[in-house]
């Protein structure tokens, strides 16, 4: 292939950044196996995060994910997160899709982000889903974590639940159908920091190259991919900001 990623950055009209767990990796959060401390160290993670888990355990499984989601407050987007968002200037249309669940691309000025996994910040009854919007305790949380009493919805007195999506669930439908869409009419598609292989997520840069979009993917740890794909290897911030360079010219480093 004589065409690079960055040439094609410049000629593009719509990008796709379809982010997972590596792109947030340098902000310091923890992964969901890395997370698992204190009370819930002795769970598998397939214990902690369903429904059946939460309700058998409410209170273990929402002090869980207090504590996740005060660790993502603590962290700050990094220099792939902020490189995203600068993108944005430098294209007609950019479009971020994340497996992530924190919100630091949005905190780095990315708009509109599709989450495919839900957020950490948008709670929602157990029971009849209505989302939760009265705020959550910003009191730290011990570093082993804690049993915490959900909060109950408003309107049916129901158990709030963290809103992302657990084991055996699946994506929200919306988020996912826009997902599918932007794959198949974007000309660039760039994956960074997710192994592609979980499914149905991976199925996104193959979709987008069935329509013949570039697919760039982004990842420290080479994996394999097929011979229309480009792979550059290295930590998400510095290939992001190389890319950008490369594509554009100097711009501000992060």
């Amino acid at each position: 292939m004589t065409s690079t990623p960055a040439l094609q950055l410049r000629k593009a009209q719509h990008v796709v950044v379809f982010t997972g767990a590596g792109a947030s990796a340098e902000s310091g959060i923890p992964t969901f196996r890395d997370a698992l401390t204190g009370l819930s160290e002795r769970f598998d993670p397939a214990q902690l995060a369903t429904s059946e888990a939460f309700r058998a355990d409410p209170s273990l499984c929402w002090g869980w994910y207090e504590w996740r989601r005060h660790k993502v407050l603590q962290a700050q987007p990094n220099g792939a997160h902020l490189a995203i968002a600068e993108l944005a200037m430098h294209v007609p249309k950019l479009t971020v899709v994340t497996q992530n669940v924190d919100d630091l691309h949005e905190r780095a000025g990315s708009q509109d982000v599709i989450h495919l996994h839900g957020s950490l910040h948008s709670p929602r009854c157990i029971d009849c889903g209505l989302a939760h919007t009265l705020p959550l305790t910003s009191d730290a949380q011990p570093e082993d974590g804690s049993r915490i009493e959900p909060p109950r919805c408003s309107a049916c007195d129901g158990y709030v639940r963290p809103g992302v999506v657990w084991f055996g669930e699946m994506l929200p439908e919306d988020a996912w159908g826009a997902g599918l869409a932007v794959a198949q009419e974007c000309d660039v598609f760039l994956s960074i920091g997710t192994s592609g292989v979980v499914y149905p997520a991976a199925e996104l840069p193959l979709r987008a190259l069935g329509q013949g979009a570039t697919v760039a993917h982004i990842n420290p740890v080479r994996f394999d991919v097929s011979s229309q794909e480009h792979f550059l290897e290295g930590p998400a911030s510095v290939m992001m900001q190389s890319l950008l360079r490369e594509a554009f010219g100097n711009h501000p480093d992060s």
